[in-house]
């Protein structure tokens, strides 16, 4: 007997969009049921595949034969902004199909910021309850790949970026949204709201006993319709209660705090006590490339918090460090307003901003114009911007890389910038 997404796709042609990490895990999913039923791959780079029953299209048109399949299973970072003929084609996602169908309990999690925390968090709160818990999703895992494993007794957290939520039409139990600001712009057609529409799918689905919790500190107003839905909805403030201290440094500022109310909230939701939340929060041992530590050389501590694209995540990444003497910012410029972040940069106690390509030099002008006596000056690249932060960073004081931007503009992911970054740290050291 087949299991019920194998059957779902067995007689329906199939077409995978993005054969990266995720299209792969699709691939490897469906052979392992039909050996020899078509598949066909789309990717705009060249695709090669040792399989007879596979038909690949690839470069600029590899988007044009969406009409031609039944179901389009579509990889995260693919945009369909300016896809206009979908024709029959159902488009759908790992994510999708495995909240469709599935048989264990499900945890979503999504936000501009905070998910990776939040969902980790959850899943080491399940754990230390003795719950069977899955840590699945955005956060490295394609969901497809907790198929084979999971039971009606376990607890899959799913961590969900708006791309994988986009053609997702079905929610899970338990939904959490950590926030929402400006991101992605250039991946919706409708910019922000198109952004803020493909969240609220997480919630969008849910029914009478589900559960929704919220950044009450922002309320639902940008989610289109959830607000409406018959789920139970809980708001979470950063100022909230909790029935314990977080001591752990890896959990410093106040954004850090909402997401520990977040991971409680949910993880009470399966009958976790306070007790075991506290130990498995002590427990987190960080995210790497979220405000974490290199080191200390030549009396400068450096941080690493790459994964902040988005000038909010930044200011909490400062203000949860407290010692920032140099910020290094600057990556793609994808349209997002810099004009808040700007004067708080100009505002703040930190005296060096070191601007790298290519909206770290439009953010250094405007505070350059808004504060003069700042310290802020542009760097050719990630390698001179390491060299600067030496030469101006008091001992006894940090240098923070976080960009407020993607990465893709000279890295191929956050993370290679982030390693490249904790290379040159130590690169310099000793210089």
């Amino acid at each position: 007997m087949l299991p019920p997404i194998a059957e779902y796709l067995q007689n329906k042609t199939v077409l995978l969009v993005g054969f990266g990490r995720e299209g792969q895990s699709s691939y490897r999913y469906i052979r392992r049921f039909f050996p020899e039923k078509e598949i066909a791959v789309a990717d705009k780079n060249p695709v090669s595949v040792n399989d007879p029953h596979v038909v690949v299209f690839s470069g600029a048109d590899y988007l044009s034969h969406l009409a031609d399949y039944d179901v389009v299973l579509k990889s995260p970072g693919i945009s369909f902004k300016d896809v206009r003929d979908t024709g029959h084609a159902e488009i759908t996602c790992q994510v999708d199909l495995f909240l469709r169908f599935a048989p264990c309990r499900k945890v979503g999690i999504t936000g501009s910021k905070g998910k990776t925390t939040t969902s980790t968090l959850i899943h080491l709160c399940l754990t230390a309850a003795g719950k069977d818990s899955r840590l699945i999703g955005n956060i490295g895992v394609p969901v497809f790949e907790a198929l084979e494993e999971v039971t009606k007794d376990s607890i899959a957290v799913i961590e969900m970026s708006s791309h994988q939520l986009e053609f997702t039409h079905a929610s899970p139990e338990v939904a959490v949204i950590t926030n929402l600001y400006e991101e992605h712009l250039e991946h919706y057609r409708g910019g922000f709201a198109g952004y803020a529409r493909a969240k609220s799918h997480i919630a969008l689905y849910q029914k009478a006993g589900d559960l929704l919790i919220y950044n009450a500190d922002q309320g639902l107003d940008a989610f289109e319709g959830i607000a409406g839905t018959s789920a139970e909805k809980l708001g979470i403030r950063a100022d909230d209660a909790l029935p314990f201290a977080i001591t752990n440094e890896h959990l410093a500022g106040r954004h850090n705090r909402q997401d520990v109310l977040f991971a409680r909230a949910a993880a009470k939701r399966f009958g976790v006590t306070d007790e075991q939340v506290e130990r498995a929060v002590q427990s987190f041992a960080g995210i790497e490339h979220r405000m974490e530590k290199v080191g200390t050389f030549r009396g400068i501590t450096f941080y690493n918090d790459c994964i902040a694209t988005i000038p909010h995540a930044v200011l909490c990444a400062v203000e949860a460090i407290g010692s920032v003497d140099t910020l290094i910012v600057g990556g793609m410029d994808r349209g997002i307003s810099y004009a808040g972040f700007d004067k708080a940069l100009a505002e703040s106690g930190i005296q060096n901003i070191i601007g790298t390509p290519e909206t770290g030099f439009s953010i250094v002008r405007a505070v350059q114009a808004l504060n003069p006596e700042k310290n802020a000056v542009t760097a050719a690249d990630l390698d001179e911007a390491v060299r600067l932060a030496y030469r101006y960073t008091a001992a006894g004081k940090s240098c923070l890389l976080s960009p407020a931007a993607s990465s893709y503009n000279v890295y191929k992911n956050f993370e290679e910038k982030g390693r490249h970054f904790k290379s040159l740290v130590k690169q310099y050291a000793d210089k």
